[in-house]
């Protein structure tokens, strides 16, 4: 979702609006999948201003508003969670993407502790994409790794696009001793492919999870809001490097998984950011798991 961060975390001009919900807390709330055990972990709860800037900005901030009204929520802003997913299969304990980081008061540290895990039993990483709020987290507020016993697996043209980021060069040089790329399409860990879900990074990806019968998708940010980013799916995000690529992927993402009721891992849903997409005419709506 955010495009740059510099060491020290502060946010990129693109997200200078984001502002820290007072109820953020430490979560973590466990869902098994077979003989998998998946965690949803909370990092933290961002208010985006409906100012078109960021959703919408190629209908203005009143439609979206009309929308936000519809579903009941407040018409002033668009709330976001940042939260990552940990899968445990007895042998691995994998994380998926790692929040902002403590220097932007991420709280995935915490969640993992709720948990029952601690950063030395990260055996991989897996990581949809390189904006801030999912790579911040690889590192402390020391500056050092955060998961230092992980492989930390991105894809190649992420990790490419993300070395010719001069203001990251910092948070590159700890981590680089880690990184190992794939292409997107590879499979990433026993039971996990990555899926290619092209136009919000040059290798933004998904993570299918697939257990026995049981499957589950984490679909990083092909979607943001839980209300906007389906009602209203050909919207623009400015976060997407390719707008008009994201719009196409993330609606024809959104029919096959209506169509599949496979259950999804949205880490910018409300959490724990599980569920379901529903087709309801032409948009879809979210139906959360009970």
């Amino acid at each position: 979702m955010i495009k740059h961060l510099t060491f020290a975390f502060v946010l990129s001009a693109c997200s200078i609006a984001l502002a820290q919900a007072a109820e953020d807390a430490p979560a973590a709330r466990t869902f098994h999948f077979g003989p998998l055990q998946v965690t949803a972990l909370h990092d933290k709860t961002n208010d985006i201003p409906d100012d078109g800037k960021v959703f919408g900005a190629n209908v203005g901030p009143e439609a979206v508003a009309g929308v936000l009204a519809a579903a009941g929520a407040p018409t002033d802003k668009v709330s976001l969670d940042v939260d990552a997913l940990l899968v445990q299969d007895g042998k691995k304990t994998i994380l998926i993407d790692t929040g902002l980081g403590p220097n932007v008061q991420g709280l995935l540290l915490q969640s993992l502790a709720q948990a029952g895990v601690a950063p030395e039993q990260i055996t991989d990483v897996l990581i949809t994409h390189v904006h801030g709020d999912h790579i911040g987290g690889l590192v402390t507020a020391q500056g050092t790794q955060a998961f230092p016993k992980a492989v930390v697996k991105i894809s190649k043209p992420d990790w490419q696009w993300l070395q010719g980021q001069a203001n990251m060069a910092a948070l590159i040089k700890v981590i680089t001793p880690q990184v190992k790329t794939f292409a997107p399409g590879d499979k990433v860990a026993p039971g996990i492919n990555s899926v290619p879900l092209k136009g919000h990074t040059p290798g933004h990806v998904g993570y299918q999870i697939v257990s026995g019968q049981s499957r589950l998708l984490d679909v990083g940010d092909l979607v943001h809001s839980s209300i906007v980013s389906l009602a209203q799916p050909e919207w623009a995000i400015t976060f997407d490097d390719d707008r008009d690529e994201g719009i196409a992927t993330r609606r024809a993402e959104l029919k096959k998984l209506a169509d599949s009721h496979e259950t999804i891992f949205a880490p910018h849903f409300p959490f724990p950011g599980i569920g379901q997409i529903q087709a309801e005419g032409d948009h879809f709506i979210w139906v959360p798991a009970k």
